[in-house]
């Protein structure tokens, strides 16, 4: 199978929904909570609970962000939004071409009523476990379907509310945020740009992700690839079309920050915090000899394997591992080379100048 062709694209339009991601969802990201609860506190309450109830249990709508005119900002989402009638708001946005056909029929049909009952729950979460299996618990699934049900039954509120959230979050906080973060997608865009020159595909998804190992086979005619100051070092995967998948990859740069102001890098915090932790060090020993799925670690090392997994996500949030994509599942190994730029950037931390305010 000949390899996908490759597109490019940016916007401070896709860090928009990613920071609410990373807001409400802080310790995913390595996010100090205090600070991401301020910013949510900036939002008068009836947006700020509507949000808070909202983001997480969405998919960022990547794929209505890659078709808006450029210069794809803040500004432009609303204004695109704003014409889109409030009852197609939640369909336009949070569902794509992935979404399974049986599910989509339910919510569509719910939508049409305006209301839902027990056995529409009753067949949702049945259509998780179809479509998902073991991917999540049988509480999250209930409480997943209850929120897609309320969600639906009143499209056209729920448009409005969220049109009320994104302009009010806009201008309390991401409006200023955009200047900050704008020349860093610049750059990473350029930097993506020339590495893409140089690198085969996979080699160049490896370092764009840092650390990510992808099959050598793509199944996807085309791939669009955009970075992201807040997503980083995360990746993010979504479908376009049924040809057309887009990846967003981590655009901040090494020395900066994710808080404003902050003068300690994000990668060296990560780094830091991610080799201070006993069990972490055992861990990445393990993978600096052989590469290890989550099972096998936990076998080693006599633990519950989702207390692993939560140590191999700080691991990789510090991009301390590589993580490599198998049809058995994920595979871990050391990046012996992070761990020496960890030790090289505390060096250099320690050796600047300190500025007395």
């Amino acid at each position: 199978m000949q390899t996908p062709q490759i597109s490019w694209d940016s916007g401070t339009a896709y860090d928009m929904f990613i920071s609410l991601s990373v807001l409400h969802s802080p310790d995913k990201y390595g996010l100090r909570g205090a600070w991401a609860a301020g910013v949510r506190s900036r939002l008068p309450n009836p947006e700020r609970e509507l949000l808070q109830k909202m983001i997480p249990n969405v998919m960022w709508p990547l794929h209505w962000i890659h078709t808006l005119p450029n210069p794809k900002d803040g500004a432009i989402v609303l204004n695109e939004l704003e014409k889109i009638a409030p009852m197609d708001r939640v369909p336009t946005l949070f569902l794509d071409c992935n979404a399974p056909a049986d599910i989509v029929d339910l919510l569509q049909n719910v939508a049409a009523r305006g209301s839902w009952n027990e056995q529409d729950q009753n067949l949702l979460v049945a259509l998780y476990k179809a479509n998902w299996g073991k991917k999540k618990s049988s509480k999250k699934m209930n409480d997943h379907a209850v929120f897609e049900l309320d969600l639906w039954a009143d499209v056209a509120e729920n448009g409005e509310g969220l049109l009320a959230g994104l302009r009010t979050y806009h201008k309390v906080f991401f409006a200023e945020e955009e200047l900050r973060i704008r020349p860093a997608l610049k750059q990473a865009l350029s930097k993506a740009l020339a590495l893409a020159e140089e690198k085969e595909l996979t080699d160049l998804l490896n370092d764009l992700s840092k650390g990510v190992k992808f099959p050598d086979t793509l199944e996807m005619e085309e791939l669009v690839l955009a970075p992201s100051f807040w997503a980083d070092p995360l990746m993010l995967f979504g479908k376009l079309d049924e040809d057309r998948d887009i990846f967003i990859f981590g655009g901040r740069p090494s020395d900066a920050a994710l808080v404003p102001g902050d003068v300690v890098p994000d990668v060296l915090f990560r780094s830091m915090k991610a080799l201070a932790d006993p069990t972490r060090l055992r861990i990445l020993r393990y993978l600096s000899a052989e590469p290890l799925t989550p099972a096998e670690l936990a076998r080693r090392l006599r633990l519950r394997a989702p207390t692993v997994v939560h140590h191999l996500h700080t691991l990789r949030l510090a991009g301390l591992v590589h993580l490599t994509l198998e049809n058995e599942g994920r595979r871990y190994q050391a990046r012996r080379q992070a761990v020496d730029e960890a030790c090289h950037m505390l060096e250099e931390y320690l050796d600047k100048d300190v500025v007395v305010q």
